[in-house]
């Protein structure tokens, strides 16, 4: 009999995620395949939430979803671990030793066979080698990274809840004002609320929230100018400073530098602007990357050089037929992840993979917390329809439901998004903690 083919998915993010639950159930579960998804956490919460698990508003032990658990019921299987290198000739990836808090080694660096590779491992904020930016700044780009600004939002707000006689503001910047700088700026004055949940005589007044964009207005990549000036007015109204075309130039342990050499006090700094991928993406295993470590793919999401290795999401760089790449953007990464468990199943059918992938935006999203919520929806029909208020909260709302749905199924994704807005009603001290 022959060998089951082995499918490799390194990275749980939500595009890996969604191509592993697809490929379990319909390769997994059937004995067509061993479908396995490696990720170096062990739990998946979907990125567009970091901000608030940063800020508090979210709990991770309400909203996390355990690998193992879910692999146990989708018909795949996971393995832990953090890839470092790519084995082409012998079809295995190299998986980095794992250590334990206090520095001893609890298992080896393993190899993994596969038969198809997918790279989603997503990607990371830019420093664009600006002195400081790697030493003294935090980032948003993994649950334990807002973890670690949650312990330290946290903390600062006790010092100042111990000693009221304080009079000097906590000064925090966001240095990029695209979704996540603007959501995170926001969620910061919902997170001064949830403390005083716990008896502390704190409020907004102690915080001082700026926003700080390169570009001519906050959302640059968003194309309806409105959008962003209806966001700017509702931050105005919030009290945080948002400052535009200003590129920052070093970062310290107590301020940030303007190109122009101004200097901007500030007790942390959020870097949340530019992406690109890991910095070990670059020419991984000979395949072709490009200048921000994204691999390069065919439109079909093989990379060039090798056609059993496949990259989807913000780590791939996919060519559109007007020349352009597919900007990385969460609806992209979804899209291509389940096209690409399809031209995986038709090779595994021994067909040629037919699916090529053409962007299509969906449209724009932006959630101030509980404030404000506004969008623009289908922007490849006539440049979208625009959306704010109750409706455009209820579309925001309804892409995690989805995301939900994929990796559950419709009743218990359903269920579950239900059973986390009632664990947040009944349980609303669980933040911050």
């Amino acid at each position: 009999m022959q060998a089951q083919p082995n499918v490799v998915i390194v990275g749980g993010g939500a595009g890996g995620m969604e191509i592993a639950t697809k490929l379990g159930h319909k390769l997994g579960r059937k004995g067509k395949a061993r479908v396995t998804l490696v990720d170096c956490a062990d739990s998946h919460v979907w990125k567009p939430l970091l901000h608030e698990v940063a800020t508090g508003a979210l709990d991770v032990g309400i909203d996390a979803l355990n690998y193992r658990s879910h692999a146990a019921a989708h018909g795949y299987h996971f393995q832990q671990g953090a890839m470092t290198d790519i084995d082409r000739e012998q079809r295995q990836v190299i998986l980095a030793p794992i250590f334990d808090d206090n520095g001893a080694e609890l298992l080896p660096s393993r190899r993994v066979d596969y038969d198809y590779l997918v790279i989603a491992i997503g990607s990371i904020a830019n420093d664009f080698r600006i002195p400081g930016v790697r030493e003294y700044c935090e980032f948003l780009d993994s649950t334990e990274e807002a973890m670690a600004i949650r312990k330290r939002l946290l903390n600062k707000f006790m010092r100042y809840a111990r000693h009221e006689q304080l009079q000097d503001k906590i000064k925090i910047a966001v240095v990029g004002a695209g979704a996540t700088g603007v959501e995170m700026s926001a969620e910061m004055h919902h997170a001064v609320e949830q403390l005083r949940g716990f008896g502390y005589k704190i409020d907004n007044s102690l915080l001082e929230v700026t926003l700080i964009e390169a570009d001519s207005r906050i959302l640059p990549k968003v194309e309806k100018a409105e959008i962003s000036e209806s966001v700017t007015r509702e931050l105005q109204k919030l009290g945080v400073n948002v400052m535009t075309n200003t590129r920052i130039t070093r970062v310290d342990a107590k301020s940030l530098t303007t190109a122009e050499g101004v200097e901007l006090p500030a007790d942390m700094v959020i870097w949340s602007t530019g992406v690109k991928a890991p910095d070990f993406l670059k020419n991984i295993a000979g395949l072709e990357s490009n200048a921000i470590n994204q691999v390069m793919v065919k439109q079909n999401m093989q990379t060039t050089l090798d056609e059993r290795i496949f990259a989807i999401g913000d780590c791939a760089a996919c060519p559109q037929p007007d020349g352009s790449f597919v900007p990385p953007r969460g609806q992209s990464a979804r899209q291509m992840a389940l096209m690409t468990a399809d031209n995986i199943m038709l090779m595994i059918d021994g067909q040629a993979p037919r699916h090529e992938y053409l962007y299509k935006d969906l449209g724009s999203l932006v959630n101030l917390s509980r404030f404000h919520t506004v969008g623009n929806l289908m922007s490849f029909i006539g440049g979208g329809v625009l959306v704010e208020g109750k409706i455009a909260r209820f579309v925001y709302t309804s892409l995690y439901r989805r995301h939900l749905i994929e990796l559950h199924g419709v009743v218990r994704g359903t269920l579950l998004m239900l059973a986390k807005g009632i664990s947040r009603i009944i349980h609303p001290h669980l933040k911050l903690h």
